[in-house]
């Protein structure tokens, strides 16, 4: 399943309004990666993504490095407004409501944090920013969890459950199906909820 966001060949590009233009670049860079890997991302390929001169991608980062460090900085700072991980009612119900939504809506963000995840273990500079994008999300998951469990959330429990929602993003990105991850969801929602009931 392709959840590419490219505009056909031969479509105009919408031109970015300068006064907007950096998150607009950095929203280009995301596509970039998201859809070539990070080798494929050059000034040029961010330019072309965007609809503006080469020029103004050199203008607002300098360097590739400082393209790829704003691009992660970027991707926590969105992730955090947009995840499904902490909707604050503590109900179980609500608990990742969305999640396979997101996967379809936004691939490009969760394809790009993957490549970066990887790239990390090759360049650790990136690393303190990969740290703050899973802070972010372990943060949201745990306070959640505290929410809906009488007892609480360790980290252990946690880390679990993140990493049961992060795979089925990966698997939702690979192999689309969102009804399997639909599927999932509920049975994580049944056995939190035997958890909580068991706590009482």
């Amino acid at each position: 399943m392709s959840y590419s966001s490219k505009v056909p060949a031969g479509e105009p590009r919408k031109r970015v309004d300068y006064g907007t233009g950096r998150e607009a670049l950095l929203n280009a860079a995301v596509r970039v990666v998201a859809q070539g890997g990070l080798r494929k991302l050059t000034y040029r390929a961010v330019a072309q993504e965007a609809g503006v001169t080469h020029g103004l991608v050199v203008h607002h980062f300098g360097s590739r490095d400082a393209l790829i460090e704003a691009a992660l900085t970027h991707a926590v700072r969105t992730s955090a407004s947009t995840s499904a991980l902490e909707p604050g009612t503590g109900n179980v119900a609500d608990f990742a409501a969305g999640l396979s939504d997101m996967v379809i809506r936004e691939p490009d963000m969760q394809l790009f944090q993957y490549e970066l995840m990887l790239e990390s273990r090759r360049r650790p500079e990136l690393l303190p920013q990969i740290r703050a994008l899973y802070s972010e999300y372990f943060e949201a998951t745990e306070r959640e969890l505290s929410r809906i469990l009488p007892e609480g959330a360790d980290p252990a429990l946690t880390r679990l459950v993140f990493a049961a929602l992060e795979g089925l993003v990966l698997h939702q990105l690979v192999l689309g199906e969102p009804e399997v991850t639909e599927a999932a969801l509920k049975e994580l929602r049944s056995l939190l909820t035997r958890k909580r009931v068991d706590a009482e």
